[in-house]
């Protein structure tokens, strides 16, 4: 059964839903994992302002009287820190992988409009590589529904006899016949961090970075999502309204770095990806639909 739903009317503070996310989960994450049907609100929420004009910014999108299409999900972010560190939710917050984002938008929503945004857990299934499950957000205007997203988050775990499932081979990459040069500065971790409140070490340093096993400090997925719509908004075809994108995160874009934004543009929607700067290997890859 679902818990009963919590209804804020200002975000939850980030740095006590931190020092809960480094607390040590008490069960053991080793057999079957029911991820629990929470969810929680946020009431009247203004989407305009400073922040959003630092997030424009650090994003790369020009400024418009409409929002960028990826910052209702920096509006819903405390909502989502606050899911994953309910003491029913039963899985770390550090070490979850984000794998896929869909955001649909119904109309293009102005800047300042006033949204209600409620976050709820779903779709919890067991595959091949651990626990996945979805993170969806809503944002309603005057009572209607303006933007949807669903974020699916993987938690690893070793297969059960203790051997790797063999994993089918990536299907041959495919170039498509536009490409932009995308760069990445050692900073752009903390700059996100800064305007969306996403503080994972893992994008913050390469020293905390390399607690986690990664080399260097590495790009927020939504970051990358994020500039790479900004840069193909001021593509010649572009157009605005009812629209629907979707991605998948592939290999981690290392910081600093240097990338390639590359798309094809069709009638009915694009397809587009970001790769590495050898154009041999997919960092994302996504599609874009006008609804």
């Amino acid at each position: 059964m679902p818990e009963t739903p919590v209804y804020h009317k200002s975000p939850p503070s980030l740095l006590p839903l931190y020092g809960k996310a480094l607390l040590a989960k008490q069960g053991k994450h080793g057999g079957d994992i029911t991820v629990p049907e929470l969810s929680a609100s946020l009431l009247g929420v203004s989407t305009g302002g400073d922040s959003l004009k630092r997030y424009q910014k650090v994003c790369g999108f020009a400024p418009h009287n409409h929002l960028p299409l990826t910052w209702p999900h920096v509006l819903a972010f405390s909502l989502h820190l606050k899911l994953l560190t309910e003491k029913s939710f039963p899985l770390p917050l550090l070490g979850l992988v984000h794998l896929r984002n869909i955001i649909t938008q119904h109309r293009p929503i102005g800047a300042g409009e006033i949204l209600d945004i409620s976050v709820r857990l779903g779709n919890s299934v067991k595959s091949s590589r651990g626990v996945e499950f979805d993170l969806i957000t809503q944002a309603r205007s005057a009572g209607k529904p303006v933007w949807e997203e669903t974020s699916t988050t993987l938690f690893r775990q070793p297969q059960g006899n203790g051997k790797s499932s063999g994993q089918k081979a990536p299907p041959e990459l495919e170039h498509y016949p536009n490409t932009l040069s995308l760069k990445a500065g050692e900073t752009i971790g903390r700059q996100y961090a800064r305007v969306s409140g996403d503080s994972n070490p893992i994008h913050m340093h390469a020293l905390s970075a390399r607690i986690f096993g990664f080399r260097q400090a590495i790009a927020h997925g939504m970051w990358t999502k994020a500039h790479a719509l900004a840069l193909l908004e001021q593509q010649d075809g572009w157009r605005p309204g009812a629209i629907r994108v979707s991605c998948q995160f592939k290999k981690p874009l290392f910081l600093p770095g240097t990338a390639q934004l590359n798309w094809q543009a069709e009638d009915k929607g694009w397809d587009y990806q970001v790769l590495n700067a050898k154009g041999d290997a997919p960092h994302l890859s996504g599609r874009i639909d006008w609804l």
